[in-house]
């Protein structure tokens, strides 16, 4: 017998297709601190894996961890997005593609 070892968090239907292709799925679920901590592990690889193919679906994977990690706090879609404006109001976006190289102080 083969065994391919992962040690990660995975999305929920991930063990029901492992069954579906003939695999044994080996899983528990996670207490809330192991939770915290594999999210955080997840969106470091999603990102690595964006920066590498820079496609949707890996963008779309950090956006599904980050959510997770937001609700965890108890904030609410709309409180993040209102957070964001907010900020965006105060020191702008990204979309002018400001580059700060240095500040010159007297």
């Amino acid at each position: 017998m083969k065994e391919q070892v992962y040690n990660k968090l995975v999305r929920d239907n991930v063990p029901d297709i492992i069954r579906e292709q003939g695999g044994t799925p080996v899983i528990h679920t996670l207490d809330d601190e192991e939770y915290i901590q594999c999210l955080e592990n997840k969106l470091r690889e999603e990102v690595e894996e964006f920066l590498a193919d820079k496609n949707l679906e890996e963008l779309g994977d950090i956006l599904e961890v980050l959510e997770e990690l937001a609700h965890l706090q108890g904030w609410t879609d709309r409180e993040i997005r209102q957070a964001k404006n907010e900020k965006a109001q105060r020191n702008g976006a990204f979309r002018e593609r400001v580059f700060l190289e240095k500040v010159l102080e007297e």
